[in-house]
């Protein structure tokens, strides 16, 4: 398929030998592998006390655990025993995609290398991209000794301003699936085990352990579980992490049609599910359902799965097959993945932190996208010998996201600031890594004169952009876990900055470093603008790379920015009223209101299916850029396109880079019923390198399931026999390449 998983070598950390990362597990393979692996976990179960199968499906988390375990804690997200009799491992887990993370530095000292944010991963289109990044902090985690990580976030992007957008892969759930299968792949090529989060339709973070996510199954299984289910065949995780969240109706971790009719069934997952820390609300309700382990058990009103599990089985309420099963499931991700059989170092080594700052940077310049370069602004022609740069923090580094995925990286944070309110404020503090765009941009330029403005005198930044011949100016939009962004605009005066210095300096390039798609009501004054995302430890030379010309710009959008705040199905976070009520509240009178939460409300996902750019076009909507944007510093074009049908599309295409720079492109194919009045959807992928003038063959293949719709009735699969419509394009607004195909009539399995 398009985008399929390539074979790359992968860096690991100094003391561990290197891995080659596998190629992708046929599904043949993949059951033998399971049953294999599952028949070797159940002798295993066969040879354990209830009480032993008890202690593995509850686990610690090790900041409230103080005593609770002989082994070493570590301070990090999990803690599990072993049984070294039977030869089980302890397992340590640890937080989160973007590498080892160490929120609030529980371990003193201890830093990791920082990925750039899951959206400039995903805004690479190239499984590559994320499936080296994933082996270097996989690797990362084991020489840290951790076993297990809490990685593999596919969660869609359905509202702009979710506070998590940042850690996920965007808004398709072919997009998102293929590359978070990848990035899985890639931790677990380290032998660790890697999640799968969070199962599922956890997109908002305001009242996230409340809300009731509603939607129907077909729309579901079309979008959100479509992502899920790609990622889960083709990177193959160990465990699966259900939400907090309900959906319609039901907890996510006690929803038994989600964890065992969809997931165990349908999908034949074979490893274990995990529940979220603090999203465990019953015992036996929850291990009927499928819940195998509770995670983080000190985050819940109760252990669940301590004392009471044992209760219930003897009572019959749970039975002790589906103990056995929860066991079995947990110890099989364990052996599939290799963990079981790979002890981690008994002492932490040093990994190589040079070489995987490195892979951090290529991530970055794949991934940073280039939105909009009137008159070839960029890259900084080497006329301009004198330049302004502003705002930001870009003199000490670059801005990161905030929550579980927080990681001290290597360098140290020259911003942290902590919060005083607000659901994250425990576990998070706005932080920046030492990468300074500034002395990045100084290096890169030799002989150019580069000034600094921190933006905070406005008459001093105006003169100064004024003067030059060139004004950089970074915005910023911090966002993280456990809080959503409240508009979509940027914060602290921001917009008024730029486009005041936009109406002093005709050449003002705007930097954006955010969390997602932000308003910019000064877009028509500013000729160039650049999307950096959270762009990682090395995000500042990567940023000096792409502004100097020496990286070509090819990022394309994960998701879809607006053009105002009214284009998204919903404006702002449901639930944030009452929220702010609650807080206000708490504010006024902390007495008064102890014990006052915001109370479940539901979230009606009225677009169903029909997702991020999809409701664009279902709406008639035009978006600031669409999904799937980007330009490069060359110029791509199409050419002789042979469309042919039958059980899925294929499209043959000549990619040709027509510029004067070498550069890569990411072919996209749409589809849709032809006549049928639904919105084309992204059915392939391709990331290409081009020299320029060199032309390139390729062959994109529709993923089948994209052609089909979901019948409820089956049910399953099914495909619609017929004519099809089939753009080639640059972007999901591109309908400069259409053609139309006939597809046979067809049904696949769920």
């Amino acid at each position: 398929m398009a985008g399929g998983l390539a074979m790359v070598a992968v860096v690991t950390a100094g003391g561990s030998a290197p891995v080659q990362a596998q190629a992708p597990t046929t599904k043949a393979q993949k059951k033998t592998t399971s049953a294999a692996a599952r028949a070797r976990a159940d002798r295993i179960v066969a040879k354990m006390t209830r009480e032993q199968k008890i202690a593995l499906v509850h686990g610690l988390f090790p900041p409230m655990a103080a005593g609770k375990t002989a082994n070493e804690l570590i301070p990090s997200a999990g803690h599990i025993d072993g049984i070294p009799r039977l030869g089980v491992p302890l397992v340590r887990e640890s937080d989160a995609s973007l590498g080892v993370a160490n929120q609030v530095e529980q371990r003193v000292g201890d830093v990791a290398t920082a990925l750039p944010s899951g959206l400039a991963t995903a805004a690479s289109f190239d499984p590559a991209i994320a499936q080296a990044g994933g082996a270097m902090i996989g690797a990362e985690a084991r020489d840290k000794r951790f076993n297990v990580l809490l990685a593999g976030g596919v969660n869609l992007t359905r509202d702009p301003w979710n506070g998590r957008n940042f850690e996920y892969l965007g808004e398709d759930p072919l997009l998102a699936g293929t590359l978070g299968g990848a990035h899985i792949q890639g931790v677990q090529s380290n032998r660790i085990v890697s999640t799968i989060k969070h199962y599922v339709l956890n997109a908002q973070e305001t009242g996230r352990n409340v809300l009731d996510a509603r939607i129907g199954e077909a729309a579901l299984r079309m979008s959100d579980l479509l992502a899920f289910q790609i990622a889960i065949e083709k990177g193959r995780p160990g465990s699966v992490m259900c939400a907090y969240n309900k959906i319609n109706g039901d907890w996510a971790c006690e929803n038994r049609h989600l964890l065992t009719d969809v997931l165990k069934r349908d999908w034949g997952y074979a490893g274990w599910v995990m529940s979220d820390w603090g999203a465990v609300h019953s015992t036996a309700k929850a291990a009927n359902a499928g819940l195998d382990q509770e995670s983080g058990q000190e985050l819940d009103k109760e252990v669940y799965f301590g004392a009471p599990l044992a209760e219930a089985v003897a009572k019959g309420e749970v039975s002790e097959a589906r103990l056995n099963d929860m066991v079995a499931r947990y110890l099989t991700g364990l052996i599939e993945t290799g963990a079981y059989d790979t002890p981690v170092p008994t002492q932490a080594v040093t990994p190589d932190y040079a070489a995987h700052a490195d892979v951090a940077q290529r991530a970055a310049e794949a991934g940073i996208v280039l939105l909009k370069n009137d008159g070839n602004l960029l890259p900084i022609a080497r006329t301009a010998k004198r330049i302004v740069v502003i705002g930001g923090n870009a003199d000490v580094g670059v801005l990161s996201g905030g929550g579980s995925s927080q990681v001290r990286s290597v360098g140290g944070a020259p911003v942290e600031i902590p919060l005083a309110y607000g659901g994250s404020a425990s576990f998070a503090r706005i932080t920046y890594h030492a990468s300074s765009p500034l002395n990045a941009l100084r290096k890169a330029l030799p002989g150019v004169e580069i000034e600094w403005q921190d933006g905070r005198n406005l008459n001093a930044t105006l003169a100064a952009a004024k003067a030059a011949d060139m004004a950089i100016v970074f915005a910023t939009q911090w966002t993280t876990e456990a809080d959503d962004v409240h508009d979509l605009r940027l914060p602290n005066q921001q917009d008024a900055l730029i486009a005041a210095i936009a109406g002093v300096q005709s050449k003002t390039v705007a930097v954006m470093e955010t969390g997602g798609p932000v308003l910019m009501p000064w877009i028509a004054k500013v000729p160039a603008i650049v999307q950096a995302w959270y762009p990682g430890q090395r995000g500042g030379e990567a940023l000096a790379a792409i502004l100097t010309g020496q990286v070509n710009p090819s990022g394309r959008l994960p998701i879809t920015f607006p053009a105002d705040a009214s284009q998204p199905p919903r404006p702002r976070p449901v639930g944030l009223d009452r929220l702010s009520e609650v807080e206000a509240a708490a504010a006024a009178n902390p007495a008064a209101a102890q014990g006052v939460t915001l109370q479940s409300f539901p979230v009606d996902y009225v677009e169903g299916a029909d997702v991020g750019y999809r409701w664009y076009e279902k709406k008639g909507l035009k978006p600031l850029f669409p999904f799937g944007h980007g330009l490069s510093y060359t110029s791509f074009a199409y050419r002789n396109p042979v469309v042919t049908g039958g059980r899925t599309i294929r499209v043959t295409v000549d990619v040709a880079n027509t510029g004067q720079r070498e550069g890569s492109d990411v072919a996209q194919v749409y589809v849709a019923r032809d006549g049928g009045g639904e919105p084309m959807r992204l059915a392939a992928f391709q990331r290409v390198a081009l020299k320029p003038g060199e032309t390139r063959r390729i062959t994109l293949t529709a993923e089948p399931r994209i052609l089909a719709d979901y019948d409820t009735g089956l049910p399953g699969w099914r495909i619609a026999g017929g004519a099809y419509r089939v753009a080639v394009a640059h972007d999901a607004a591109d309908r400069a390449m259409v053609s139309t195909t006939t597809v046979e009539a067809q049904t696949m399995k769920p």
